[in-house]
């Protein structure tokens, strides 16, 4: 390519020359994590959709856990949830909405009244609730049974291949 130092073009054909590879060296790993706060603060801000259905996530009640032999699950509409942190905390109710553009829920029977007399729905984090009764489809189900598959095989001590523990990123 070229470029323009101090008015005249200079072509620069110096990383034709060099194998892209001797940049990187093999014992050297691209680190696509980091431990700077401002850089996973930007990274939740402005994760994509299929990356916040992840991140809205919720744990599980003991009675489902104990089921399923899973922890968390994305959580999503028609879900039954029980609200464990805040001023809601103690009440149930069924998922109306997952809004991933605010990170929040909203549950059919936690509301609020305006001051012009209308009520409207109460936004809470996924991280707030435990899910209480799953909503099961097809895919919900295989996502359990991969998980549940992978976690009995973690008890066991065996070690689990690349493609099984990949299954289960969704």
């Amino acid at each position: 390519y070229q470029r323009r130092v101090h008015g005249d073009i200079l072509s620069v054909y110096f990383f034709s020359l060099i194998p892209f590879s001797s940049f990187f060296p093999s014992n050297m790993k691209k680190c696509r994590k980091s431990g700077d706060r401002r850089a996973n603060r930007k990274a939740y801000f402005v994760a994509p959709s299929h990356v916040r259905r992840i991140l809205m996530s919720s744990h599980l009640s003991k009675e489902l856990r104990s089921r399923y032999a899973v922890r968390s699950m994305p959580i999503r509409r028609d879900d039954e949830v029980r609200v464990m942190r805040g001023s809601h905390k103690g009440r149930e109710g069924k998922v109306i909405t997952c809004y991933r553009k605010k990170y929040c829920i909203y549950i059919d029977k936690i509301t609020r009244e305006k001051a012009n007399g209308q009520t409207v729905n109460i936004g809470i984090h996924p991280s707030n609730v435990e899910i209480v009764k799953l909503r099961l489809d097809k895919e919900r189900k295989g996502l359990l049974e991969r998980r549940a598959r992978k976690h009995s095989s973690a008890q066991k001590g065996e070690k689990v291949s690349a493609d099984e523990a990949m299954q289960d990123v969704d």
